[in-house]
């Protein structure tokens, strides 16, 4: 006996990634709904060998759904995830709607599964920011052997995260560069993003940081210990998928490179692939695709006692969104409702 699983946002970029992802992991589906809104109402979409219809997210009844994963966004989810909830369907939320709420577990199953159990206040459950995802995924194996005090990071994030007409800008922009005689403006971003990166994501707030930095410092204090002291950088890059960190640890205790790549290389979700030598490493064009959160360059940081550096790069349309939601449900069926 499966589960009856609803997709919000069906025809977006992390809609149909979850469609994807539902299918190559053989969750347990005894049925599934696409939803979209009604301007997108009768597009097709595909959940592995089929191909559905999406349906009305305004007329749809949630009654008799078991989980439903929401890529809508945060104005419509306010509108339609109390609904789905009120129904008895477990919401599984992509957008920031959620996320901060003392109600509602933010969960990377790799990091803190049994938070799923906390659902129930809300029926509910939020899926963190894209950069932080990946990051914690890593963190967490490394603060359990050696306690993290402070995370420096740097993000380099592509322009999937936007959403597509994002990519279509940096598309658009790209050919223009190769004929003059085009001109695209900037709509989605502030500035040109082809041949360029921006160091600026979400909206600005009165300490001069964005919100995507303060995202990623409140979610991993929520996910992974609210003692450990965050401050990040988040850049946006010409790259259509996948998202880069750079990312500074400073431990309580000491914790050697060699023993970092060996608990990395045995920690769920992580593929460590770090080879001092030219293309040892990986990049994000390298990891599209892939439900792997991909580390390199672990290397000791000199400047401070106990320090230590990594490069992470994971496809945020996959583990910063899609994969983790679908491994959400996973969890959630597993420990909670036990259908499957």
């Amino acid at each position: 006996m499966g589960y009856k699983v609803v997709v919000a946002g069906a025809t977006g970029n992390v809609g149909r990634e979850m469609l994807n992802i539902l299918a190559e992991r053989e969750f347990p589906v005894d049925e599934i709904a696409a939803l979209a809104s009604r301007r997108s109402l009768g597009t097709e979409v595909s959940f592995g060998d089929q191909t559905l219809k999406t349906q009305d997210l305004d007329q749809f009844d949630f009654t008799g759904w078991d989980i439903a994963l929401f890529a809508i966004g945060s104005d419509a989810t306010k509108k339609y995830a109390p609904k789905a909830a009120e129904a008895g369907c477990v919401v599984i939320d992509n957008s920031s709607l959620y996320r901060y709420d003392p109600d509602v577990p933010l969960v990377v199953p790799e990091v803190n599964p049994e938070a799923v159990e906390g659902y129930t206040k809300k029926n509910i459950i939020a899926n963190p920011n894209c950069s932080t995802a990946q990051m914690v995924v890593a963190l967490k194996p490394l603060h359990d052997r050696a306690k993290i005090k402070r995370v420096v990071v740097s993000t380099y994030q592509s322009v999937s995260g936007s959403g597509k007409d994002a990519i279509d800008e940096l598309w658009d922009q790209t050919k223009a560069i190769y004929n003059p005689t085009d001109e695209v403006a900037p709509k989605v971003y502030p500035k040109q993003i082809a041949f360029n990166v921006i160091p600026h994501i979400d909206v600005f707030l009165d300490d001069g940081s964005t919100k995507e930095e303060w995202k990623m410092v409140a979610e991993t204090k929520k996910i992974v210990d609210q003692s450990i002291k965050v401050t990040a950088t988040c850049v946006r890059v010409p790259v259509f998928v996948g998202h880069g960190e750079a990312i500074n640890v400073e431990f309580e205790d000491f914790l050697d490179e060699d023993e970092a790549r060996d608990i990395l290389r045995e920690a769920p979700g992580i593929m460590v692939i770090d080879k001092r030598e030219d293309g040892g490493y990986v990049t994000p064009v390298e990891c599209v695709g892939d439900f792997a959160t991909f580390i390199s360059r672990i290397r000791q940081d000199s400047t401070i006692e106990n320090g230590l550096n990594f490069w992470c790069v994971s496809d945020n349309l996959r583990k910063g969104a899609a994969l983790n939601a679908v491994q959400i449900a996973e969890t959630l069926g597993n420990r909670v409702l036990k259908k499957g």
